[in-house]
């Protein structure tokens, strides 16, 4: 990557080589935060993996979580068409934000929500975590898994052919959550079936 890290210099001499780094959820394509990075900030989060910005209040490289716990773990960096703005995919352990939110905009919405579910539920089985439902749900085998689902379909086009309208979200969002287990038991993920669809367009 040729990223012009004089440019903003050149513009604006306080920022003294900083570039702004967007951050994205790199499953939800949430912007989750902005900061900036200097030469070492970024050849430090290539090499770790880990987004690390020059934090200009500090005055010093900062890795974000390196007090919270809440890392950026790095998926992709893209370089805008200008060469002075860096997006960077990451997958985020906990809230961006110091404040609690999902972004720093302090923007939390069901959009993109479905997303972090699908972590939720291959963690919960990843993590074989006794007390989960899902997981349990997922050791009976694909043949309960899809049985559940099965129940859950039927369960759905009964409500659809009456007028409650929260009983048919409520039987919706059963089978769209058992669907995420059973695409878990099946090796795929969410993305596998957009790209499907996506072939189709």
């Amino acid at each position: 990557m040729n990223i012009d890290f004089k440019k903003s210099t050149e513009l604006i001499p306080l920022i003294n080589g900083l570039v702004p780094v967007i951050i994205q959820d790199n499953i939800t394509l949430q912007v989750l935060m902005l900061g900036y990075m200097n030469e070492e900030a970024f050849t430090k989060t290539k090499e770790e993996g880990k987004v690390t910005f020059y934090s200009r209040s500090k005055n010093r490289l900062w890795t974000k979580g390196e007090t919270s716990g809440n890392y950026l773990f790095v998926k992709d960096i893209l370089l805008d068409c200008d060469n002075d703005t860096l997006l960077i995919k990451a997958d985020p352990v906990g809230p961006t934000c110091h404040k609690g939110f999902t972004s720093c905009f302090a923007e939390d919405t069901a959009k993109g929500f479905i997303y972090q579910l699908e972590r939720t539920i291959h963690n919960r089985i990843d993590s074989n975590s006794k007390e989960s439902y899902t997981n349990k749900l997922f050791r009976r085998g694909i043949n309960k898994v899809a049985q559940k689902v099965g129940e859950e379909a039927v369960e759905l086009v009964i409500e659809a052919k009456d007028n409650n309208e929260e009983l048919f979200k409520n039987e919706a969002a059963d089978l769209l959550y058992h669907y995420l287990i059973l695409l878990k038991a099946k090796g795929f993920n969410l993305t596998d079936i957009e790209e499907v669809l996506e072939s189709r367009n």
